[in-house]
């Protein structure tokens, strides 16, 4: 069953083995898939489409990529779920999160995730989101 046939995701991440795995779990999900590799070239997409669903990964080009890509995209589309994917506190100890009104005001995400979930988890959090589209 691909219960999001015909919906499109945006996913930008500068690795490139965890972009694979994203775009494929996607696909059997039923999405079409558009993807960058770079800050700038999710900037591009955003600019011209408009996707479903977008999972940013956090620190790329810039420490903050995750969180400027969120922003402009909640500007453009204010409807779109965005989910943060990330690595950060594995690799900082600096945790981030959307449990507080003060996090909520400046992280423009709807989901913030841990890199390293199973499938089925990242399935269930994007389900979750889109939901109410369905």
């Amino acid at each position: 069953m691909e219960p999001f046939k015909n919906k499109l995701a945006l996913i930008a991440d500068d690795d490139i083995d965890i972009l694979t795995l994203e775009t494929i779990q996607l696909k059997k999900m039923g999405f079409n898939v558009i993807s960058a590799e770079t800050q700038k070239e999710a900037e591009e997409l955003i600019d011209t489409n408009k996707p479903d669903i977008a999972i940013f990964d956090l620190m790329m080009d810039n420490r903050d990529s995750g969180f400027i890509l969120s922003y402009k995209m909640k500007k453009m589309y204010p409807e779109v779920p965005v989910i943060i994917v990330t690595a950060v506190t594995a690799d900082t100890g600096m945790i981030f999160g959307l449990d507080s009104d003060s996090e909520r005001t400046w992280i423009k995400a709807d989901k913030y995730l841990e890199k390293g979930l199973r499938p089925e988890q990242f399935e269930e959090e994007i389900s979750q989101l889109l939901r109410p589209q369905l």
